[in-house]
């Protein structure tokens, strides 16, 4: 399980990397890993602002569709091209090639979980 230490986490099995007031945001080796084949991801949310756990999109897997919430509050300014023609990029890559969102951040970022923290959570 590839739990990065440079990346904070959430709860809902988001990862986000902060550079300044701007971060890139995507689902965890974890999630990727419950949720099986992904097929598609469907993120609308560019140019919104959106609040801190509120959902900026889905992600469908072959047997089931999950809810994307934002980590903090903060406007989506980018979605991952690659996604509309690869999805699979975020089984195969979830840290890289497999990112969801790029956005500005305007909220406050001090409940998000470190690597330490996340793994404790999901029991690695």
């Amino acid at each position: 399980m590839n739990i990065p230490d440079g990346l904070q986490y959430t709860k809902d099995h988001e990862w986000i990397k902060i550079e300044g007031k701007t971060a890139t945001v995507g689902i965890t080796d974890f999630a990727q890993s419950e949720l099986g084949d992904i097929v598609y991801v469907d993120i609308t949310t560019v140019g919104q602002q959106v609040n801190i756990h509120d959902v900026f999109g889905s992600v469908e897997a072959v047997k089931t569709v999950s809810d994307l919430f934002m980590p903090v509050a903060g406007k989506v300014v980018e979605v991952n091209p690659v996604l509309d023609a690869s999805p699979e990029k975020v089984n195969e890559d979830p840290y890289g090639d497999g990112w969801m969102i790029k956005m500005e951040i305007t909220g406050d970022v001090t409940g998000l979980l470190s690597a330490a923290q996340y793994k404790e959570l999901i029991g690695k």
